[in-house]
């Protein structure tokens, strides 16, 4: 199997930014998880769904999908592992990522779910890793 790599200092960097970037979206930072996106970057993560578009539209799109745990003490942490990084043509990056869905309840044990493949366009820039598009399918979709 022939596959490109990067160096591994760009490699850390991935994985620092995904690691800020899930703890905002745990912690209902959505702006400054919608942050992590380019000005124009897309976000879809739920099957059928269209994809919100821009940082605003990605705010909006959380506050909307998180309303239903408005009465519900849950916390949910996204488990993001197996980082495949290729570079592109254009000095971006493909990545594709392992991602579990954690969710516990006070008192409760936690439960493991969805299963999803992130797949994701992200620039590297002066600043740090943008995400310029996300795409989560989830597995039992596939199934």
């Amino acid at each position: 199997m022939s596959v490109s790599t990067v160096r591994p200092d760009v490699y850390a960097q991935v994985q620092h930014f995904y690691a800020r970037q899930m703890q905002a979206l745990d912690a209902g930072r959505f702006a400054d998880y919608a942050n992590t996106f380019t000005e124009d970057g897309t976000f879809q993560h739920s099957p059928g769904a269209q994809p919100a578009v821009g940082r605003a539209g990605i705010v909006a799109e959380l506050e909307r999908f998180h309303e239903r745990f408005a009465d519900d003490p849950v916390q949910r942490r996204h488990w993001f592992n197996h980082v495949a990084l290729e570079p592109l043509p254009d000095g971006s990056l493909s990545s594709t990522v392992y991602a579990l869905i954690v969710t516990v309840r006070p008192g409760g044990t936690p439960k493991i779910g969805p299963s999803c493949v992130v797949h994701d366009v992200l620039e590297i820039t002066e600043e740090g890793v943008l995400t310029r598009s996300r795409l989560v399918t989830h597995d039992q979709e596939a199934a």
